[in-house]
């Protein structure tokens, strides 16, 4: 296992083992307080530490958060993107998605993402890194300080940004109970959600965490032969492979699945591709996310009608299914867009938004 290295990544009993040397326990506590709670961005706004050990901190860690913004975007809808720089090196992406009732954020688990699905930008520009637990949480943590200044709350964390999340698994579980943490930010575990491209091994994994966390699964496709031709991960585990590891963990869980299906124009968007599709999931606790793909190459979207009458097959078969809205097409929203334009050399800082 991976020993975390930024503060934002520790629990209250580690941060004690670090200091037990000079501070009494409670302070680790407070320091957790600060952190998680009141998502303080400076050891400085950390007012009932004394200038003693909030000097030490900086020294140990240098800031609580391991991330450092490069531009942000703002989207007519109201979406914001952000660009980080890592402490460590590489760049990801976060996105808030405002709305009346719910502040969701979207949030990254690698540094790019080495599963070449053919739609999604960050697999375009390849795979670095996995992102440590610290690193993960420091993007729920920004935003939240950022919401609390306009006397806001989160409620709702996706882990649908840059990467496979269940192919950094250890960081990722240790992010979602620092979340859940009830001298944290206490975010419940039904209102995060953890996206998978389809890791069947680790689905089943997951389902033995004793954690009530929403699951959702790209599908994509619902032959073998179409998945596989966008998404490689297809050859390793076969859609008969994929469900029965999901109905493991529907049945472990009693949690309703979310299948995420991105419609490409004139490759999975027939009517009979919509019939295979109910086939397969009729019967089964889950819902259906239909999504407009957001073009990255050759990539183009069905008109809405067609998005209409594919969704009205699965309602026929008995399959509940909704259609994604729109948002942040304007600022490029979209799961690595921004960063790889920034790999690619081109202007981030002003294109399509407010910085």
């Amino acid at each position: 296992m991976r020993i975390e290295r930024h503060l934002a990544g520790l629990f209250p009993e580690e941060i004690n083992g670090i200091l037990a040397d000079s501070v009494p326990a409670f302070r680790a506590r407070q320091i957790f307080g600060w952190l998680h709670h009141h998502a303080a961005a400076s050891f400085h706004e950390m007012a009932n530490l004394p200038k003693e050990l909030r000097r030490r901190l900086e020294d140990l860690f240098g800031q609580p958060w391991p991330l450092n913004l490069v531009t942000k975007r703002v989207a007519g809808d109201g979406t914001e993107k952000y660009l980080f720089a890592l402490d460590s090196g590489g760049t990801i992406e976060t996105v808030l998605l405002p709305e009346e009732k719910r502040q969701t954020v979207c949030i990254s688990t690698q540094v790019g993402c080495a599963m070449n699905c053919s739609f999604c930008a960050t697999g375009k520009s390849g795979f670095q890194r996995d992102l440590t637990a610290g690193e993960i949480t420091a993007q729920v943590l920004f935003v939240q300080n950022r919401l609390q200044g306009e006397g806001k709350q989160l409620t709702n964390v996706v882990y649908m940004g840059m990467g496979e999340p269940l192919a950094n698994y250890e960081a990722v579980l240790r992010s979602v109970r620092l979340l859940n943490h009830p001298q944290g930010l206490n975010l419940g575990a039904r209102r995060i959600t953890i996206s998978t491209c389809g890791l069947a091994p680790r689905i089943r994994q997951l389902a033995e965490e004793d954690l009530q966390v929403n699951l959702a699964v790209s599908l994509h496709a619902a032959t073998d032969q179409a998945r596989s031709a966008i998404m490689p991960i297809n050859k390793a585990y076969s859609l008969n492979e994929l469900l029965a590891a999901c109905d493991y963990y529907t049945a472990k869980t009693n949690r309703r699945i979310s299948y995420e299906y991105a419609l490409i124009s004139e490759f999975n968007d027939a009517p009979e591709q919509a019939e295979r599709l109910g086939e397969l999931l009729r019967g089964r606790l889950c819902h259906v996310n239909l999504i407009p793909v957001n073009p990255v190459d050759q990539e183009v979207r069905p008109s809405p009608q067609r998005i209409a009458a594919f969704a009205r097959v699965l309602e026929r078969a008995g399959v509940p299914v909704s259609i994604r809205k729109e948002r942040g097409t304007d600022i490029e929203a979209a799961c690595g867009q921004l960063r790889r334009r920034s790999l690619e050399g081109q202007d981030v800082a002003e294109h399509g938004g407010q910085v």
